[in-house]
């Protein structure tokens, strides 16, 4: 074979293989929607969506957005990227319409979370709940107690093994509430048998059948906390794009419809891909593609021999 010949034979194979193979790979599984949720920096769908700090902790399976901390896996109900707020609605969690033991709530220490504006209701504690105190400190709220009084209407009680209207001195308002050092909402120490948060009393502080169930968490800012970083994500979605990240570096990414990624957005994103189909005529199956492309380079090496 001609010495010469060879390189340009290597250099037409790789650019004929290239498209092929692009056209091959399977799609980004970064998406702008989880379910019913618009899904937008810092959260991402994915490894590799949205900030890398947030990726060990958030995923969507089966259409469900959910938080993973050491102590479960945690429903995301609503997101207020204005606020930086989150809603979670554990699935132990007691409602008016379904009370239940639950075990403990917590937070990773490593997080970029943070418990936020909730109020928790201790269920079936030992009383009296006036003795409830952590480091010391007392926990319950009394002038709150006509919520326990409210939320104790509710049948479901029952399922707590607890009577009708039952004595609200097993019932504590604990607000503001916090975690202890072990980033947990403990109930085992507490001695109650579960807790209900609530997120609203949407204009119906008298009726806990109507009130919005849910535990706020409030979120730091993703891996790109400077402004240049976060300004060049909000130009990557208002291209239609979304950010991401390269690991290992963990460099910013604007992943486009069109199956590249930009470093910056998605204006003017170019998709050889696309070019290549136009040329060949999209109703090429692949691997009719890859028995044209066989013989072809057969027949290059044949004319070189």
């Amino acid at each position: 074979m001609d010495s010469q010949i060879l390189p340009f034979i290597i250099f037409l194979i790789a650019v004929t293989v290239t498209p092929l193979l692009s056209s091959a790979a399977p799609a980004t599984p970064c998406q702008s929607n989880c379910g019913s949720l618009q899904i937008k920096y810092p959260f991402g769908t994915g490894y590799g969506c949205g900030s890398p700090r947030f990726e060990p902790y958030i995923t969507c399976k089966s259409n469900q957005l959910l938080l993973t901390t050491h102590t479960g896996s945690y429903l995301i109900t609503a997101i207020s990227y204005k606020d930086s707020t989150l809603t979670i609605t554990p699935s132990a969690m007691s409602t008016c319409n379904s009370m239940q033991q639950s075990p403990n709530l917590g937070l990773d220490w490593a997080s970029p979370f943070q418990l936020g504006p909730s109020i928790f209701l201790l269920l079936s504690c030992t009383p009296p709940t006036s003795s409830l105190t952590i480091k010391g400190s007392p926990v319950c709220d009394p002038s709150s107690t006509h919520l326990c009084a409210t939320i104790y209407t509710c049948p479901a009680v029952v399922n707590l093994r607890l009577p009708l209207f039952p004595p609200t001195n097993t019932c504590c308002v604990y607000s503001p509430a916090n975690f202890n050092s072990k980033g947990e909402l403990d109930l085992r120490e507490m001695k109650c048998k579960g807790y209900a948060s609530i997120g609203s009393f949407q204009d119906s502080p008298t009726d806990p059948s109507k009130w919005m169930y849910g535990v706020t968490l409030k979120y730091t800012n993703g891996g790109f906390d400077d402004y240049y970083m976060n300004n060049k994500c909000n130009t990557c979605e208002d291209s239609g794009g979304i950010c991401g990240y390269s690991p290992p570096t963990n460099s910013f990414l604007c992943i486009c419809n069109s199956g590249f990624n930009a470093t910056t957005d998605c204006y003017n994103n170019y998709n050889p891909v696309q070019d290549y189909e136009d040329l060949i005529g999209t109703s090429t199956s692949l691997s009719t593609q890859k028995i044209m492309l066989g013989l072809w380079v057969g027949q290059l090496f044949y004319i070189a021999a």
